[in-house]
């Protein structure tokens, strides 16, 4: 059983720096969810840095400790995890990087291991949901950005950090009867922008839609369009407001507050969700770390939505008493 140190016996700075201090080692036995880092940024186009996002986010989320109060569990009561480390990636070749995610998240994949991604830009997801297609076929797609991510290209480009969900609906990665997009806004070069998205098959929810229907109906639509598919999650820190996460490499105003960032990732608890990623931490911009405390939080509630998704599964098979997972 793996799970982070006790920090009141160990000070938080001691040690290698790992997601929420577990244990760095690559392993998928006994092992439920694995944190890994996709330190990739060669295919973003305003600012640059994004590849040292997860040693950013790994250096803050010590301060994470195992009892999720706001769902009411301790992780690792049914959970095991480790940091799987970083994949290595291939600076300015998007192609073989590519192949190197798939690669080192196939094995994660075939033992049933949750993989919880840190990017890097968000044209790593592209690798991501080839991995999962190997293992899934077509996923639903929960995606929440400023964003759409749905361009055809980027100055000619075909594989940038705006074009992945066209690129992953054109090789069949995803089930579009059932992904969905969520808080997109700001500027645009036109409305194309948005209804490109829509002709492809997603459900597109902008966030002045967003905050006309409010959190709930939100929360309802997602799930009725997600239904009991396999759900890969892919979760822009600029999706929320550069109040609460200047450090990112494209901000647009309007956005949700940290509490509400939090809160679509809760939302989620009951789908059936396979895997996820957060892209587009840029160190540079964070002001006092205020962009980690936030990255890492999704990420651990992420890593909190595995273990009710492994509780549920238990009391399912026994009844309805609690159980913890052994930890022997």
């Amino acid at each position: 059983m793996y799970q982070p140190k006790d920090s009141s016996k160990s000070p938080r700075f001691c040690g290698v720096r790992t997601f929420m201090r577990l244990e760095q080692i690559k392993t998928t036995k006994n092992v439920d969810f694995a944190v890994l880092g996709v330190p990739f940024d060669t295919a973003a186009s305003n600012r640059t840095g994004q590849r040292l996002g997860p040693n950013h986010i790994r250096n803050f989320s010590t301060l994470l400790r195992p009892y999720n109060p706001d769902m009411d569990i301790d992780i690792f009561d049914y959970c095991s995890g480790v940091d799987y480390g970083d994949i290595d990636v291939i600076p300015g070749n998007i192609h073989r990087t590519y192949d190197n995610m798939v690669e080192e998240l196939t094995p994660l994949l075939e033992e049933n291991v949750t993989p919880i991604i840190m990017g890097g830009d968000h044209s790593i997801t592209l690798g991501n949901l080839r991995a999962f297609h190997k293992k899934y076929g077509p996923v639903a797609l929960v995606h929440f950005d400023s964003h759409g991510d749905t361009w055809d290209n980027y100055y000619g480009e075909k594989y940038m950090h705006g074009t992945p969900f066209r690129r992953a609906a054109e090789e069949g990665l995803l089930d579009m009867d059932h992904s969905i997009q969520v808080g997109m806004r700001g500027p645009l070069y036109g409305p194309d922008d948005i209804e490109d998205a829509r002709e492809l098959g997603f459900e597109v929810i902008p966030m002045k839609d967003v905050r006309k229907m409010g959190f709930e109906e939100v929360m309802k639509r997602i799930h009725n369009r997600a239904g009991d598919k396999p759900v890969f999650v892919s979760y822009d820190i600029d999706f929320v407001d550069p109040a609460f996460a200047p450090g990112t490499g494209t901000p647009e105003v309007g956005g949700p507050t940290s509490y509400e960032a939090l809160e679509y990732v809760r939302g989620l608890d009951g789908l059936n969700v396979v895997g996820f990623d957060l892209v587009e931490v840029l160190p540079t911009y964070d002001a006092n770390e205020i962009t980690a405390a936030l990255a890492s939080s999704v990420m651990y509630e992420m890593i909190t939505l595995t273990a009710l998704k492994k509780r549920n599964q238990l009391l399912n098979q026994i009844g309805d008493t609690p159980v913890k997972a052994s930890k022997e």
